[in-house]
């Protein structure tokens, strides 16, 4: 009896251990439901917060690229703006001063037929004394030519002259007359000028080699030709080597 009664007791204690463990399964089972249900809420908050912020950034990059593109046309639309306004300030520019030579052309054309009036001729009566100007120019300027040649025939002739009968006349040559050395032949002290018959160089003409202002030479001409001279180095007066490029003047300047 004792036995059977000890073993209810058991069974009544095994019982009552195992309701109270189902009973805190349980309630580990809910609380756990309850987390469950607790991190889906908040995984399907944050999937709708992520997805929120991916549809924000999209229309963030949409407005910014369509922000660069206006960007874009803003500053195409400035630079043709900006060349337009360049040309219509040179055309306006190149207007001005267009019309600033059209008055100073009618300026001078009001003048003119103010002095043309003057005069008191008619128009064939200019147009006659113009013709005649223009023959007179051409008739002087042959002449002068002309005279240019006598000229330097008789300096030529004299010079021929001065050399049969052993003159010691100075041959003078033209003042302005400027030339240059272009060679050099050391061995037979002469050099070849730039300058010659055109320029007016003469026979027996005696020219100063000079460099840098300072003297280097002088020289007397030998052989004249159209357009190039020969001359000698002229003994005592050689200062330093005559190089091609040193200047020659006249040593004795025609007045």
């Amino acid at each position: 009896m004792l036995i059977r009664s000890s073993l209810f007791v058991a069974i009544a204690a095994a019982l009552a251990v195992g309701a109270l463990n189902i009973l805190l399964v349980r309630d580990k089972i809910n609380t756990l439901i309850t987390q469950r249900d607790d991190f889906h809420t908040q995984r399907d908050q944050v999937q709708a917060q992520l997805n929120s912020a991916k549809r924000e950034l999209a229309k963030a990059q949409d407005d910014l690229a369509q922000t660069q593109q206006d960007l874009t046309n803003t500053m195409t639309q400035l630079t043709k703006a900006t060349a337009d306004d360049q040309a219509q300030t040179k055309r306006a520019n190149e207007l001005a001063d267009k019309l600033a030579k059209t008055s100073q052309d009618l300026d001078d054309a009001q003048n003119q037929l103010a002095a043309y009036k003057a005069t008191g001729y008619t128009p064939d009566q200019i147009g006659g004394l113009a013709k005649t100007i223009k023959s007179t120019q051409d008739e002087l300027e042959a002449v002068k030519e002309e005279n240019g040649v006598l000229n330097l025939t008789v300096n030529n002739l004299r010079n021929q002259l001065y050399e049969l009968v052993g003159s010691n006349v100075v041959v003078m040559l033209r003042a302005d007359l400027k030339g240059k050395i272009i060679a050099v032949d050391p061995k037979w002290d002469f050099v070849v000028l730039n300058i010659g018959e055109q320029q007016g160089v003469l026979g027996n003409g005696e020219l100063l080699v000079s460099r840098d202002g300072k003297l280097v030479a002088k020289v007397i001409v030998r052989s004249v030709q159209k357009d190039r001279s020969i001359a000698n180095i002229m003994p005592g007066w050689q200062l330093g080597d005559v190089i091609e490029g040193d200047m020659v003047t006249p040593a004795h300047p025609a007045s």
